[in-house]
């Protein structure tokens, strides 16, 4: 009997007809279902009920113009929506659609909680509110003190309510000759959040004084002035810009507040231009506006206020509560540069780094994964896809795997610059190894030779085996950079399925759409 799930007016040729109609007969369990190239998927059973509307921009692996031209006939937050990074990463406070829905109802009216979206969506985001001429009035100071937060637990510990942990250590991870200054951070989770393998832990940093300080002589401030600031109460200047108040975004209140407090006529245009088109402010922060408008002399209070407030960075966690009782792991890459003549910090991660010391109480909350956890089934196999700090969750995996004696087999890839000082986890790693843990590790090491090679050329190498893999129901999971890597991997894994499974393009795509829905494709990425 041959099965027809696929209606003939669909828009498909008689190829991708028929293996759609193969695949999904297969993954509803049909008799007679025909083989998908050879390959027998085992996927869940689907859940009867309404179909919620295609979202066919939220695919982090799109570029923002390509996302926004799918939603370009649709409602206003599904635009907005699209301008998002499309990672439910949880950073901002929402889900990408609650973010959308809040800006497009007014109860949030930050434009620039993305953070893997960057300036890019910032920008997007500014140009279709201004476009439908939205309301966005925000919670009182321009801050949205409360927030929806759907992906939270309801638990004690949480964003509103963080738990104040103690430094256990934070330890050199990279070698001394590497170009990159990678840490390994414990902290101490007694009768703190619990946390499962895949979360990752939300923390609020601190800025660095000495640019607190610098701000403070630029602007003319007196560091003592009490300033009041929705959720902190009244404190002083000084510790609101270094406790409470973001240093790097320039906001619209900002830039008004700047443009009312400058009697030079030329500075209030040039202010009045960036509010139109924030395109110029890209890459300086508050410390090089200040700079470029010495005229303006804002008040002190006006000033907190106008500022965004400093947000909580998530990392994914590197531990598993099974291994590692009480404490939560972190894997930090340091971040600094130089711009202009300044030296750029990462405020979390210098502050991981420079800042803290054993016992230093840093605060802390649990933001619960998104479908990138381990499978319910200890038996099923598992590719991990993690070059960089990507080996975070892994490391966690390996370790919970382990302690929970998971029969499943661990497939792992992992790339850097160099073997000699960017092994992360090396000698932890062997010794998975060593004991049966780990099944396999590939590793590309780009910089160890002439020609560059990264995890998505190993992948192309292990093609034919990482199909059989996948052809016995194992899970892939990809964690990194969204932009480069991850889309590179997703190449590559369409490239395999053509050549191992004899999939065209459009089959291939969708196959690995339907194990994203399946939760066997899951990716942490950012």
């Amino acid at each position: 009997m041959e099965l027809s799930l696929i209606p003939e007016s669909a828009p498909f040729n008689a190829e991708q007809r028929a293996w759609l109609n193969g695949f999904l007969a297969g993954w509803l369990g049909l008799q007679g279902a025909p083989a998908v190239a050879g390959l027998q998927p085992s996927l869940p059973s689907p859940v009867v009920g309404p179909s919620p509307e295609p979202e066919p921009w939220h695919d982090p692996v799109l570029t923002l113009d390509d996302r926004l031209r799918l939603a370009e006939e649709k409602p206003f937050e599904n635009r907005l929506m699209a301008a998002l990074a499309q990672l439910d990463c949880g950073t901002c406070g929402y889900l990408c659609r609650t973010y959308a829905q809040a800006i497009a109802d007014g109860s949030e009216s930050s434009l620039t909680l993305c953070s893997p979206g960057g300036s890019e969506t910032s920008k997007a985001l500014k140009r279709l509110v201004k476009e439908n001429k939205a309301s966005v009035d925000g919670a009182a100071n321009g801050r949205a003190i409360s927030r929806s937060v759907s992906s939270e637990n309801a638990q004690e510990y949480s964003r509103k309510n963080p738990f104040a942990a103690k430094i256990l250590q934070s330890s050199l991870l990279s070698g001394t000759g590497s170009e990159k200054e990678v840490r390994h951070v414990e902290i101490d989770l007694t009768a703190g959040p619990s946390y499962e393998v895949g979360d990752s832990l939300g923390l609020y940093p601190e800025n660095c004084e000495d640019l607190v300080d610098e701000l403070i002589a630029v602007a003319r401030f007196d560091p003592l002035h009490v300033v009041s600031l929705a959720g902190s109460g009244d404190v002083t200047l000084r510790d609101a810009l270094k406790r409470s108040c973001d240093l790097a975004e320039i906001t619209d209140d900002l830039l008004e507040l700047l443009a009312r407090s400058t009697s030079v006529a030329s500075d209030v245009e040039r202010l009045r231009q960036l509010i139109d088109d924030n395109s110029s402010i890209t890459g300086i922060d508050v410390l090089d506006l200040l700079t470029m408008f010495p005229g303006a002399s804002p008040n002190a209070s006006e000033f907190a206020v106008a500022l965004a407030p400093l947000k909580p960075r998530l990392y994914s966690i590197s531990s598993s509560p099974e291994r590692h009782k009480g404490q939560v792991h972190l894997t930090v890459r340091r971040v600094s540069y130089e711009a202009g003549r300044r030296v750029r910090k990462g405020v979390a991660s210098t502050m991981l780094a420079d800042r803290v010391a054993p016992g230093t109480e840093v605060r802390v909350f649990v933001q619960k994964a998104h479908g990138f956890s381990l499978p319910t089934d200890p038996g099923a196999d598992l590719i991990m896809i993690g070059p960089g700090t990507g080996i975070a969750p892994f490391r966690a995996f390996l370790h919970e795997r382990e302690a929970t004696r998971a029969k499943g087999k661990n497939w792992l890839f992992f790339g850097d610059q160099r073997r000699e000082h960017d092994f992360l986890y090396r000698d932890e790693l062997e010794q998975f190894l060593g004991r049966g843990v780990l099944s396999r590790l590939d590793t590309a090491f780009s910089r160890d030779q002439e020609e560059k090679i990264y995890v998505q050329h190993r992948l192309l190498e292990c093609g034919a085996d990482l199909y059989k893999w996948l052809s016995r129901g194992a899970y892939i999971y990809v964690c990194g950079d969204a932009k480069r890597m991850a889309a590179d991997v997703d190449r590559a894994l369409r490239t395999i399925l053509k050549s191992q499974g004899g999939m065209s393009e459009e089959a291939a795509a969708s196959y690995l759409r339907e194990l994203a829905m399946a939760r066997r494709y899951a990716r942490d990425v950012y």
